[in-house]
């Protein structure tokens, strides 16, 4: 941990030190800045406060029998073992402080970041501090990446491409061959393909086909998917990252149409997702040229707002991006003033996905792309897509 640099984040914030907690994993944020994802013979089953001021020596509050547990961060511990204990020492930890920030946001607003329990909020403003959300700090600290990880996430997006055209071309000699092919089968074979690509993933890919592609998280299994045919849409979403330590997923979603001509409705609620992504991606890259903050639920207004002009609005049903870290769903910015309200800013080494959607009984269309905010801006990973695949 750089105490150095969450010490000047906070004086940049006017916060008075950034209070992390946690209860048996509750937390992973204050986990991972904590360094206890990576540390070994941790037994962790207690609560334990770690302190980082504006200014000045960091402190933990720790268990008596699990007083080591945070002996590999800088600065002092205050070691304590009854409740009573333990309210003394949360005092002493925060005397002469007025703000703190803590895995909390206002009304639940940016779940991501709400990893703190109401009564733990309580116990802290019970001491006389107040409590602000850590949202900004923890896109500082956990969401933005260096050049070596953005690099893992550039790989694993080039097997990403592959692995796509390799799943419309299996698609296309199946059924030019006369040969039966399911959603399944296709989903399979790219598990093979990402093994080979040398990537992993937490779950297998979304092939979904036709009716299927209008439910956002439908995934093909062994017992529920159907067969693909001819004159159908083809919806492939599919993210990965390499094996290498702290490497960065990469997550795409393309669409095609298992003949020559797709009907109007369906190219025409396709053209308005890719209007919806250009115009989140314009705003993105304006604001960084120009200087000013690009907050995550502007980027989501500027998507939906081509949605709801188009006519789609009642056809939407997720926020437009993601951030994307060591996780598919990193902790970073979302793109998102749908679902909840995320304030925070995106900045220079964000990853994040642009992905608006819509969504019907018998179809659906979405268009995934992955942005990297490069020292020239906001800048896509790999091709955008603009017309439905001819799967042929």
């Amino acid at each position: 941990m750089n105490v150095e640099a969450v010490q000047q984040a906070l004086k940049d914030e006017g916060l008075d030190g950034w209070l992390l907690y946690d209860f048996r994993g509750l937390n992973p944020i204050a986990v991972r800045m904590a360094g206890l994802d990576r540390a070994t013979g941790h037994l962790v089953t207690r609560r334990w406060f770690y302190l980082i001021p504006a200014t000045g020596a960091p402190v933990a509050l720790v268990h008596a029998i699990e007083r080591h547990n945070l002996s590999h961060l800088p600065g002092d511990s205050v070691v304590y073992a009854g409740r009573e204990q333990l309210e003394a020492g949360l005092a002493r930890l925060t005397a002469g402080l007025s703000r703190v920030a803590m895995e909390y946001s206002p009304g639940n607003a940016i779940p991501y970041v709400s990893r703190v329990d109401a009564g733990t909020i309580e116990l802290v403003r019970s001491t006389d501090v107040e409590v602000v959300s850590s949202g900004d700090l923890v896109q500082r600290f956990d969401g933005l990446w260096g050049a070596d990880a953005i690099a893992t996430h550039r790989t694993a997006s080039d097997a990403l491409y592959r692995i796509k055209d390799q799943a419309f071309a299996f698609v296309a000699e199946q059924l030019r061959t006369g040969r039966p092919v399911t959603e399944f089968d296709v989903q399979q074979a790219m598990m093979g393909w990402f093994k080979a690509e040398g990537l992993r993933s937490g779950s297998p890919p979304n092939v979904s086909a036709q009716e299927n592609a209008g439910e956002p998280h439908y995934v093909p299994t062994a017992s529920r998917h159907r067969a693909i045919q001819r004159d159908e849409l083809l919806l492939i979403d599919l993210w990965g990252k390499t094996t290498a330590p702290d490497s960065i997923y990469a997550d795409i979603t393309w669409v095609g149409y298992t003949g020559v001509t797709p009907p109007e409705r369906m190219a025409r609620a396709f053209a308005a997702v890719v209007e919806a992504r250009d115009a989140a991606l314009r705003l993105a890259q304006h604001g960084a040229h120009a200087g000013e903050a690009v907050r995550g639920f502007a980027l989501d207004r500027a998507a939906r707002a081509v949605l709801i002009g188009a006519g789609y609005g009642e056809a939407v049903l997720h926020r437009t991006g993601h951030s994307l870290g060591k996780e598919v769903h990193g902790n970073g910015a979302h793109l998102d003033d749908y679902e909840t309200h995320d304030a925070r800013r995106l900045m220079p080494g964000s990853v994040f996905t642009i992905e608006p959607g819509v969504y019907f009984s018998d179809f659906g269309v979405r268009t995934e792309i992955n942005v990297v905010w490069t020292p020239d801006g906001p800048m896509p990973t790999g091709a955008c897509q603009t017309t439905l695949v001819s799967i042929v």
